[in-house]
C-alpha cells in the first residue's frame, strides 16, 4: 500500500484538562493531530492548539457533527477518530491505524471489552458487546464493541455518507461500512481512566439514555431489513 497522510480526528467539548496531553501523547504518531472543538468554554481549543495540534471549530453540537467536520476537514487521507479525554494510549492508535494503512482493513476499530484491565464499567461493556451483537445479528461483522477509536481512509469514509450528526455516528458508520462489503475488524486496546472532566454519554443518566435511544432509532432504520438501501 502506498504510504498515506495520517490524521488523528480529536472531537473535544469541554475537554481542559485533559486536552493538552491528549495532544502531546499523539505528536508523532501521525502527520496531524486536528482537533474540533465542539463548542468549549472552557479553552479547549487554546490549549489544544499551544500543544501542537490544528484546531477547527463546529459549533453545532453533536458528537457526530464534530467527527464530520474532522473528517471534511483533515488534510489526511487516512484518518483516526479518538476521544480527547486521556482515555486512549497513543500507542493502540498507531495500531488501529496500521491495519488500515497496510492494507489488512477498511475499517479498523479498538475493542475496549476484551482486556481485563479496561477501565470500562459493567454497564459499558454490556452496552457494547450487545451493540455488536445487533450488528451481526443484522448480516455484519462480528464485533466486541463499537466504540469511538477506529480507523478508516478518508474517502471510503465520506463514500459512505453517514449522517447522523450525534451519538450515533459510530454505529452508522459500522453498519454502512458493513453493508458495503467492506473488511472491518478489530484490536485489543487499553482503557484509561478519563484525565479529567465528564464523559458526555456515560457521565449522566441523560447522556446514556440520549445516546442508547439515537442508537436504538438507528439500528431500527438501517439494519430492518439489512438489505435495506443506503
Amino acid at each position: 500500500m502506498p504510504a498515506s497522510r495520517v490524521t488523528i480526528v480529536l472531537p473535544a467539548l469541554d475537554e481542559a484538562q485533559a486536552i493538552s496531553g491528549t495532544v502531546t501523547g499523539l505528536l508523532g504518531q501521525a502527520d496531524e493531530i486536528l482537533v474540533v472543538d465542539n463548542g468549549s468554554t472552557d479553552g479547549t481549543g487554546t490549549l489544544a492548539a499551544a500543544a501542537g495540534a490544528r484546531v477547527i471549530l463546529e459549533p453545532r453540537r453533536g458528537f457526530g457533527a464534530a467527527c464530520f467536520a474532522g473528517a471534511t476537514g483533515a488534510s489526511g487521507d487516512l484518518l483516526c477518530f479518538m476521544d480527547a479525554d486521556g482515555t486512549f494510549a497513543p500507542a493502540d492508535a498507531a495500531r488501529v491505524i496500521d491495519e488500515v494503512q497496510n492494507g489488512r482493513l477498511d475499517l479498523c476499530l479498538g475493542t475496549r471489552t476484551l482486556r481485563r484491565d479496561a477501565a470500562i464499567t459493567p454497564a459499558m461493556r454490556v452496552a457494547n458487546r450487545a451493540l455488536g451483537a445487533s450488528v451481526r445479528l443484522a448480516g455484519g461483522p462480528v464485533l466486541s464493541d463499537i466504540g469511538p477509536l477506529r480507523a478508516i481512509r478518508r474517502d471510503v469514509l465520506l463514500g459512505l455518507d453517514v449522517r447522523d450528526r450525534a451519538f450515533a455516528w459510530p454505529l452508522e458508520m459500522v453498519v454502512r461500512a458493513s453493508r458495503r462489503g467492506l473488511r472491518i475488524g478489530e484490536v485489543p486496546v487499553a482503557y484509561l481512566p478519563r484525565a479529567g472532566g465528564k464523559s458526555k454519554v456515560s457521565g449522566s443518566l441523560r447522556g446514556s439514555a440520549r445516546a442508547a435511544w439515537q442508537m436504538s432509532v438507528l439500528l431500527a432504520r438501517e439494519t430492518v431489513p439489512w438489505t435495506r438501501s443506503s
